[in-house]
């Protein structure tokens, strides 16, 4: 993964232009596109540290996008922030649920589309600097190889997932609240959103199958992972 890099996937000239723009000032190598087709086969050939990704595009719409990426083994761990005019609840949750790692709706503050892209980076790079792999009964958490496997069995999950069951797994026993996920994980105050954090922990369950059962919900508070899993 080429970390520095970031896809913009933008039919609109003038947000491509500056999304480049404020990325650039901020040292990223920036790859631009305006087709969908187009940029599952640029993620695929250029492997960048990141993905901008509009939903309405010529070719394959970015949710479609979003959806072979993270199906596919060789882009899966690529984190994908969605820009686009969208701005309901639902398609915000749509998003989530196909895997996008964050999701920012138009008109939209450059500076704060850059704090978001700088959080997802931090966050990856932070998991990459710790050599250590937590147990969790039949989970086993590899920081420094982004891979969670149960009794052996690699698990698919996203980046954020990921950094959500770490979160939990380093924090054993102690609840976290849904504030504290959304500035542990996100890496910035995400007013109003808690149902984000709702919406990853079903998909983490899911995936964890019967070890799902380790993450419990404190009603009315947060998440935490069972001090009995060892």
């Amino acid at each position: 993964m080429v970390k520095n890099k970031i896809l913009v996937v933008e039919d609109e000239e003038d947000i491509c232009q500056l999304v480049s723009y404020h990325l650039e000032q901020e040292g990223f190598e920036v790859e631009v596109c305006g087709n969908g087709l187009d940029a599952v086969d640029l993620a695929e050939s250029e492997n960048p540290g990141l993905v901008i990704l509009d939903i309405m595009l010529p070719g394959m719409v970015g949710t479609e996008v979003c959806k072979t990426l993270k199906q596919n083994e060789e882009t899966r761990h690529i984190p994908i922030v969605m820009l686009t005019a969208k701005g309901e609840e639902i398609d915000r949750v749509v998003g989530f649920e196909l895997g996008a790692d964050d999701y920012v709706t138009k008109p939209f503050s450059p500076r704060e589309l850059i704090l978001r892209v700088k959080a997802i980076l931090k966050r990856i790079q932070s998991a990459d600097d710790k050599a250590d792999v937590i147990q969790l009964n039949a989970i086993s958490v590899n920081i420094p190889k982004h891979e969670v496997r149960i009794n052996g069995e690699a698990v698919d999950l996203t980046a954020t997932e990921f950094k959500l069951l770490l979160i939990l797994a380093e924090r054993k026993g102690r609840v976290q609240t849904r504030d504290m996920l959304l500035e542990s994980v996100w890496g910035y105050e995400y007013v109003g959103f808690t149902r984000t954090v709702d919406t990853h922990m079903r998909r983490l369950r899911a995936k964890l199958g019967e070890c799902g059962e380790y993450i419990e919900t404190v009603r009315g508070v947060g998440y935490r992972i069972r001090a009995a899993a060892k």
